[in-house]
């Protein structure tokens, strides 16, 4: 089947020019000391937040808006395209809105604690952007109403280009070993199916407490021991694995949990201090290889209260090519509302602003690997993303969008697909202790070994 298609709208080389003449002493705004930033938004899709280099004076430097670099992407797809430019009075011409705030990010008492400067509008013709890149924009646009040459102006490029993508969805949760669907359209066709595991510790636990002693002196040292390993295992979970396999039965891909879930000391909670973590392995020369780790546990809520699932996945070197000083490379390290849900997201376009502009990384994040890293570098622009369900909310059903790059054969969209079963099942491993788990995620005997180790 063919592709979705997809448009990324890119917004970049952001920069602020303030004259004198509209720079009075009361405005706080000088370029050596206070910082300016912007908040960016298309529609009704997320606002995304980006730095705002201010240059001196009257004067343009080209070199400081270059360096400025990519702040903001949104990714589109091709009904999103549709819907868009249907709501739009000006004929598919939506606007790109940026606001301008001095001073620095973040809140305080629930208040803002930038000022607001002003805010620009740029049109976007997104009909023509379907399927060919195209520079809506690049230049100086003045902030506010006055286009006289002494109002304060920001430069911005916005432009877009096609990004076509694979997209999958699971039929129904990754632990009801469902099959998994490629989407196109209106069609829905089946290419995966996924098989759940869950190794039952108590066997291997049965088979040793009928070889111990029954002395009536040891039958309290023993009942204690029980009872502390009846605790432990109350607070952890493990032996989990997903194996995806294709149509004809043969397995192409696997998610196996290979540390525990474990609650911290004291808690009933996954700390980031000691995360589960998954290996994604692949089918080679008749044997699964380690192709990337997956690393989650739960962060406490701020002041909304709403804890968050934390995560963080590496690609893994191929052992059998790497060199000894070869290391895993972090490409994604975000975190998901349990409340809300989210996204998985692996996006390694190049982004200047923080790490909020982009979960899966920025020029001085982990993302931003180097192109003489060996096979890192195949890995650029949108990689992957998944649906992630939060707590207490409707069935799972994880929709899966892998770059059409990143995919030359069965095994590498078979990869993906169980990086998101991790994923979605990494919600449930870090549920609070002192909830129940579903029954299907519960070890059941006489289970086989589905897992790796």
């Amino acid at each position: 089947m063919d592709p979705c298609s997809f448009v990324r709208v890119l917004v970049g080389n952001l920069a602020l020019k303030i004259p004198v003449a509209s720079r009075p002493d009361r405005s706080g705004v000088h370029p050596s000391s206070t910082p300016c930033y912007c908040k960016i938004t298309l529609h009704n899709l997320p606002c995304q937040t980006a730095p705002l280099p201010i240059l001196p004076s009257e004067e343009t430097n080209a070199g400081v808006i270059a360096e400025s670099g990519l702040a903001s992407v949104f990714h589109l797809s091709r009904v999103e395209l549709e819907r868009l430019a249907a709501k739009s009075i000006f004929a598919g011409k939506a606007k790109l809105k940026v606001a301008i705030y001095t001073g620095r990010r973040g809140t305080s008492c629930g208040i803002n604690s930038g000022r607001l400067l002003g805010k620009v509008k740029v049109p976007l013709d997104l009909k023509a952007a379907d399927g060919k890149a195209v520079v809506f924009h690049s230049g100086w646009v003045a902030i506010g109403k006055s286009s006289k040459g002494s109002s304060a102006q920001v430069h911005i490029t916005v432009k877009s280009e096609p990004d076509p993508r694979f997209v999958f969805e699971f039929g129904g949760e990754p632990e009801c070993s469902p099959h998994v669907f490629q989407i196109q359209g209106n069609l829905r066709q089946p290419v995966f199916t996924c098989k759940f595991s869950c190794r039952n510790p108590a066997a291997d636990r049965s088979v040793r407490s009928r070889s111990m002693p029954t002395d009536v002196g040891s039958g309290r040292s023993w009942l204690k021991a029980f009872g502390s390993e009846r605790e432990k295992l109350t607070k952890e979970r493990k032996g989990w694995s997903v194996t995806v396999h294709d149509l004809s039965g043969s397995p192409v891909a696997m998610a196996s949990m290979v540390t525990p879930f474990v609650a911290s000391p004291g808690t009933d909670r996954v700390s980031r201090s000691n995360p589960g973590a998954w290996l994604i392995l692949r089918p080679g020369d008749g044997t699964w290889k380690p192709w990337g780790r997956l690393e989650a546990w739960r962060e406490r809520g701020g002041g909304n209260g709403s804890d968050a699932l934390g995560y963080r996945f590496e690609l893994l070197p191929d052992v059998t090519t790497m060199t000894p000083s070869a290391v895993g490379v972090s490409l994604a390290e975000s975190a998901i509302s349990l409340s809300k849900g989210g996204h998985f997201l692996i996006d390694l376009t190049s982004t200047a602003g923080s790490r909020g502009c982009s979960p899966g990384g920025s020029p001085r994040s982990s993302g931003d690997f180097g192109y003489g890293l060996w096979p890192f570098a195949a890995y650029r622009g949108f990689v992957m993303s998944s649906t992630v369900a939060g707590e207490g909310r409707p069935a799972s059903r994880p929709v899966v969008e892998i770059g059409v790059q990143h995919v030359g054969c069965t095994e590498d969209a078979a990869a993906f697909v169980a990086l998101s079963a991790a994923i979605d099942l990494s919600v449930d491993a870090c549920r609070l202790f002192s909830g129940k788990l579903r029954k299907e995620l519960q070890p059941q005997a006489g289970a086989g070994d589905g897992g790796f180790l």
